[in-house]
């Protein structure tokens, strides 16, 4: 499970969902990849069930919540730090997924901090995953 930032204007989709062949594509002049990872989760169930719901709720219509993308805006990293904060993110599980614990309340804070400092900053967030 990760998070990326990349530039705003490095992919022209204007999708809030499913745009990861446009954004993986996107290069700077020396062929480096554009997108830079904020965020590393190594199993954490609940955080990835939340992001799904995320994902079908802005029209996400992939089947399987893997390998696709979902955009991160201001109004959800919000929302992800109300439901952080409270013990809000679902129940999740499946196989391969472990567990969520309360040890990772602190780190996805940090994430929100960081993901809100990249838009602040004239990027655009997302979220990915591949399990």
């Amino acid at each position: 499970m990760f998070a990326y930032r990349t530039h705003y204007n490095s992919f022209n989709s204007t999708k809030e969902v499913d745009f990861e062949d446009e954004v993986y594509s996107t290069q700077d002049e020396n062929g480096n990849s554009l997108c830079k990872e904020i965020q590393y989760w190594r199993k954490h169930p609940n955080l990835h069930g939340w992001m799904e719901n995320l994902y079908y709720e802005k029209g996400g219509v992939k089947d399987s919540f893997n390998c696709v993308t979902v955009e991160l805006t201001l109004e959800d990293l919000n929302c992800l730090e109300s439901d952080i904060k409270s013990d809000a993110l679902p129940k999740t599980t499946g196989f391969f997924f472990g567990g969520s614990d309360n040890g990772q309340r602190q780190t996805d804070l940090e994430f929100v901090k960081k993901a809100k400092e990249a838009i602040f900053e004239g990027d655009r967030v997302f979220y990915d995953s591949w399990w």
